[in-house]
This record gives C-alpha cells, sequence and structure tokens, in this order.
C-alpha cells in the first residue's frame, strides 16, 4: 500500500490545503499519516478527520529578538530527532509539507531517513520554514506564479493552492436559511481570519447601518467578538466562528470582505467570489498578506483596502466599486489558470513515489 506523511502546521491556513491532498489520495487507497506539535492547531484539525496524529517538538521562528530564541534550536534538535523515529517506523514512500515552523525538524529528519519530501509554499515569498526547508525538498510546490523567481526552477512548479471538496459544494438556499436571509437583496460576507478582525469588526459595525441599505451581512466575527447589541438585526447574521457551515454561506453570498491569507483568496477565487481585501499591516506580519491582495489585484481578482486607509466611509465606498465591478470580476476568475492545485500536486506525488524520489 502506498503510505504518504503531511506534515505543516502553526496556522490553519497551513494545515487546511493538505485536508483536500489527503482527501483525494484516501480515494485512491493511500494510508495516511501527520506528524505535527502537541499543541499546535493542526492537531484538532487533523484528528476531526480520523488521520493519525503524531506529536513532536518543535521551536517557533523568529525573526525578531525572544529570549526563547536561545531555547527553541534545542527543541527544533530534539524535534528532528523524533521525526526521524517516526519515519523509520512508519516507512512512508514520500513526505508533504505545507510549511509552519514544525515542518523544518521533519524535513531535515527526511533527509537523513532518505524520504523524498514535496513541499508546497501559500504565500507569494516563501515563508521562513519554507526557506530553511526548501533544499531538502525534491519538489517545490507554490500557488502564485510570481513565486517562481525565489525557488529553484528545476524544483519548482506552479500548482496552485489545493482547494477542499466541500468548500465547492455549498449550497445558497441553505446559508441563507441559516442566516434568515432572503434572496432578493445581495449578500456580503465578512471574515476576518479563524480569530476575527477587530479593526475591521469595528469598522463594519460603525458603518452597519449605511451598508444594510443595500445588503444583506455575513458576518464571521472571531471567537467572542459577537456584539450582543446587534442580535436580531434584520439582515445582520454574525457567527463567533463556522466550520461546517461555510461552504453553504460562501455559495449565498454575492461578495466577500477578507484579509488577504492564500488559503482564503484562494478559495474564493475557486468560487469566483468578488472580494475586497484588507491585507494584514507590515506592522502586524512579514507583509505576506499584502503581496498576495498586491497580486489578486492586479490580476483583476480582488480590490485592495489597506488597513491605514479603513475607515466607515472607505470601506462603503470599497464595497460599492466592488459591487459595480463583480461581473467583470467573476468572468476573469472563472478564467483563472490555477483554481483548484489538489489534482496537480497528487499527480507530483504519484510520479515521484513510482521514481523513488
Amino acid at each position: 500500500m502506498n503510505k504518504i506523511v503531511f506534515t505543516g502546521g502553526g496556522t490553519a491556513g497551513h494545515v487546511t490545503p493538505n485536508l483536500a491532498v489527503m482527501a483525494k489520495l484516501r480515494e485512491r487507497g493511500w494510508e495516511i499519516h501527520y506528524i505535527g506539535s502537541r499543541n499546535g492547531i493542526e492537531r484538532e484539525i487533523v484528528e476531526h478527520e480520523g488521520v493519525p496524529f503524531h506529536p513532536i517538538a518543535s521551536g517557533k521562528l523568529r525573526r525578531y529578538f525572544d529570549l526563547k530564541n536561545f531555547k527553541d534550536p534545542f527543541r527544533v534538535a530534539l524535534g528532528v530527532g523524533q521525526a526521524y523515529g517516526l519515519l523509520r517506523r512508519l516507512k512512508p514512500h514520500i513526505v508533504f509539507s505545507k510549511g509552519g515552523f514544525v515542518s523544518v525538524p521533519v524535513i531535515v529528519a527526511c533527509r537523513l531517513a532518505g524520504v523524498p519530501v514535496i513541499s508546497h509554499e501559500s504565500d507569494l515569498t516563501p515563508g521562513l520554514a519554507n526557506k530553511i526547508s526548501m533544499p531538502f525538498a525534491s519538489r517545490i510546490c507554490v500557488t502564485f506564479p510570481e513565486t517562481l523567481q525565489y525557488v529553484r526552477s528545476d524544483k519548482a512548479e506552479c500548482t496552485g493552492l489545493p482547494i477542499r471538496e466541500q468548500i465547492l459544494q455549498g449550497a445558497a438556499a441553505r446559508g441563507l436559511s441559516l442566516c434568515g436571509f432572503h434572496s432578493q437583496k445581495p449578500v456580503l460576507l465578512v471574515m476576518g481570519g479563524s480569530l476575527g478582525a477587530q479593526r475591521i469588526n469595528q469598522t463594519v459595525r460603525a458603518s452597519l447601518d449605511t451598508l444594510l441599505q443595500r445588503y444583506q451581512i455575513i458576518h464571521i466575527c472571531g471567537k467572542g467578538h459577537v456584539d450582543p447589541t446587534r442580535a436580531g438585526k434584520r439582515g445582520y447574521s454574525q457567527f463567533e466562528y463556522v466550520k461546517d457551515e461555510l461552504p453553504d454561506l460562501l455559495a449565498a453570498a454575492d461578495l466577500v470582505v477578507s484579509r488577504a491569507g492564500s488559503t482564503s483568496i484562494f478559495e474564493f477565487l475557486a468560487l469566483n467570489k468578488p472580494m475586497l481585501l484588507i491585507p494584514l499591516s507590515r506592522a502586524a506580519s512579514r507583509g505576506d498578506q499584502i503581496l498576495n491582495a498586491n497580486s489578486f489585484q492586479s490580476q483583476g481578482y480582488a480590490h485592495v483596502l489597506f488597513e491605514e486607509d479603513l475607515s466607515a466611509d472607505a470601506l462603503v465606498s470599497g464595497i460599492s466599486a466592488l459591487y459595480d465591478e463583480r461581473d467583470a470580476m467573476k468572468r476573469r476568475m472563472a478564467d483563472n489558470p490555477y483554481g483548484n492545485g489538489t489534482e496537480t500536486i497528487v499527480r507530483l506525488l504519484e510520479a515521484l513515489k513510482r521514481s523513488g524520489g
């Protein structure tokens, strides 16, 4: 039986694309295991899928001074030893890495154990973990065409992002019913990532009365960020967090306002959802969301509103401009060549397994 180990973690964006590839390999009869961090978000997500999860030690890779930087190299070294032991025991034919700090000890252990690796980078510029891991990878898959300039051309291929099949199977009628909405008024979906985004939440609520004149609003606002004073407001439906409901809510949406994490925006692209992106600022990130958003804007898939320019008036104006261009934007999105990378990645995995790395 073909056997594969997945790794990647730290954020949901490093895990959920793995689920799409795992589902396809399951259909083909592969045995699947996952190596991740003991307390990372990946453990809950993967175990929910019924996949055997193997925790190892890992250290966070920081670009800033922190006393933990002196301790974490020892945790990474411990993780390499633990991952090596797991690989020797599991004997996978191949490892697929989605990045995040937990992937580094696994990929180093793959080199020691002689296990071939395919690495996938979601963002436009490689994250630190993938930069460290790239020399150890047999193949490197990237999501954006622009990323090819940052990796060795003989190893790299632009595949797009693996998209979970269930995201594509939502029903608009169910989504409208969940919110108590009707079909005679367009629906605006606002989401700020798995933890929400306070600045976006506050601005949406400050402009709520104006927006509700034209749209019904689904607001996924993050854990602990529901506003009880707005409960029951007609045309406005709040959720702390959604999981199984997300495909139906996306199917019901005509427009999306979101951060610019690559997993989310490529799912919107696969669904042809015009988007207004509000990327994390450079003060709060390494700037990857800004690059992601600019790429989508240059290709005509999105409009961008920078957080520094975010206000109630700017948000209303940005959404109005997006709505006016929605039809042209959807036509461009339907013609994109990298909407769903799942099948391409599965073919690469199968080919590397056949060749023995």
